[in-house]
């Protein structure tokens, strides 16, 4: 195998490949929106997520004050609009009008899923201490739902640079882990 070097700016889009995600918060009347492929599963139970939202991001200060948002897992047949929601702040545009035609991925409380979103999780943080030096809120889902007539839903992975992956097809393998 022939190696070169690669790029240290680029080595997340190796390793990051995880489902693009929109994370909601709300405070004082006002929703916003953002598109995050930063953030871990970090718990099975409860379940934690290692989510990345920078101090100079609009969601920042209204997770900071409510201690809540939603988690929304988008799938491939609405990865324009939410590229394009990651291209703007909710500071300047209201994203929640941009993106009225899926209310699923703008709800604090939801309570169903749509064909726009695979999964819905409410989350609160649990854990702040790395967010003033890291901006890494520790996240756990109280709440989920699963829309279940979507079979094979086709989620977006963000690969670095404008680089996007659609899942593809499921394998299995056996595993000497528990089923949970």
């Amino acid at each position: 195998m022939a190696r070169k070097p690669f790029p240290l700016s680029k080595v997340y889009g190796l390793l990051d490949p995880v489902p693009v995600v929109m994370l909601t918060t709300s405070c004082v009347g006002h929703s916003n929106i953002m598109t995050r492929s930063w953030h871990t599963m970090m718990e099975f139970e409860p379940p934690l997520v290692g989510c990345i939202i920078s101090d100079r991001n609009h969601s920042f200060g209204m997770l900071m004050a409510t201690n809540e948002c939603v988690i929304n897992i988008p799938t491939a047949e609405i990865a324009e609009k939410v590229v394009g929601c990651e291209k703007t702040s909710g500071a300047n545009i209201d994203k929640v009008k941009c993106l009225a035609s899926y209310p699923n991925l703008l709800r604090n409380s939801a309570h169903r899923s749509s064909r726009s979103a695979l999964q819905t999780s409410n989350a609160g943080w649990v854990d702040t201490s790395m967010v003033d030096r890291y901006c890494l809120f520790i996240l756990e889902v109280i709440k989920a739902w699963i829309d279940s007539a979507m079979k094979n839903p086709l989620t977006i992975h963000h690969l670095g640079s404008g680089n996007f992956m659609v899942a593809g097809k499921k394998i299995k393998l056996k595993s000497k882990m528990k089923s949970r």
